[in-house]
């Protein structure tokens, strides 16, 4: 399955750099080119994830390639060692595309394992107090399921920094309800408002406007750590953001408000790159509120909040 000409995966490499919605030959790529320094292997997911289905290869030190793959919570996992590094990545995105018959080509065998026990069921007030945190975060829609569990733990944690619900606890819900998302996502008709507002920002990224979503806890925060985001300072002229208090506000129909900027500091170009954010949006089908202030955020009037989940 490919979206916008992307296969609709992430891909995760040893170095911790994630790529998402790439392109067939961008996958391979990354196949062929594994081997060196922090780059010896590579893990493929489904956008939207789901729990322990993935793909991945590794690449041993005789140049081999052992790939595998898992199609759920099951006790084993399918394995196979190929020395062709094209068949390796053919391989990799017949999978990433759903094709039938996508396995073929390479002799699998089955490893069994073993699965871990049910963790202990948690108490009623327990786990509803959880399962609020935990819908909430899944309305907001920013989090992978790793930082879902992590953040459920913190959250749960009282003054003393324990936890009533492990690690295992945590997951087990976790699973459970992002699951119920995705399938009703699945649902969703497109294009949604953070979709538009996804392909806004895309848009501004490329016109040289350094555009982040749910970026750091507060306007504060983000006007301060927004210029850590600049590669090369000479390919951008501005910057426009909203973070994660912002998020949540979206998610509860608040509405949206968006910060933005000149990284040369005057309002000139401030009010140009506020200009050009309010086109983007407009062009991607929402409705900003700006009246060309530059010290005044702009505004998305309340949209519905169907942010899809990708893990």
């Amino acid at each position: 399955m490919e979206i916008d000409g992307g296969l609709a995966v992430k891909v995760l490499t040893e170095s911790g750099r994630t790529h998402t919605r790439i392109a067939a030959r961008e996958l391979r790529e990354l196949v062929e080119r594994i081997g060196g320094a922090d780059d010896h292997f590579l893990v493929v997911q489904r956008i939207p994830e789901r729990p322990r289905v993935f793909i991945q290869t590794a690449r041993a030190e005789d140049g081999a390639y052992d790939l595998q793959h898992r199609t759920g919570s099951v006790p084993h996992m399918w394995v196979t060692r190929v020395t062709d590094p094209g068949l390796v990545a053919e391989v990799m995105v017949r999978w990433a595309r759903q094709e039938d018959g996508w396995d073929a080509g390479v002799t699998w065998e089955r490893e069994e394992f073993g699965l871990p026990e049910e963790p202990p069921a948690l108490a009623p007030e327990v786990a509803a107090r959880a399962e609020g945190y935990v819908r909430e975060l899944l309305r907001d829609g920013y989090l992978g399921i790793e930082a879902l569990i992590g953040e459920t733990v913190y959250l749960m944690e009282g003054r003393e920094g324990s936890s009533p619900l492990s690690p295992a606890q945590a997951r087990a819900l976790v699973e459970r309800l992002w699951l119920e998302r995705v399938d009703e996502q699945e649902a969703w008709a497109g294009p949604t408002g953070p979709d538009r507002l996804e392909r806004a920002f895309t848009a501004l990224e490329g016109a040289g406007i350094v555009a982040r979503e749910n970026f750091t806890c507060c306007r504060g925060c983000g006007m301060t750590e927004i210029g850590a985001e600049v590669e090369d300072e000479s390919a951008v002229r501005g910057f426009v953001f909203f973070h994660h208090q912002g998020t949540r506000a979206a998610a509860q129909g608040r509405g949206l408000s968006l910060y933005y900027g000149g990284f040369d500091g005057s309002e000139q170009t401030t009010t140009a790159v506020g200009h050009e954010v309010v086109a983007a949006l407009t062009s991607a089908g929402l409705s900003a509120e700006w009246d060309g202030d530059p010290g005044k955020a702009i505004d998305l009037a309340p949209l519905e909040w169907r942010k899809r989940l990708v893990g």
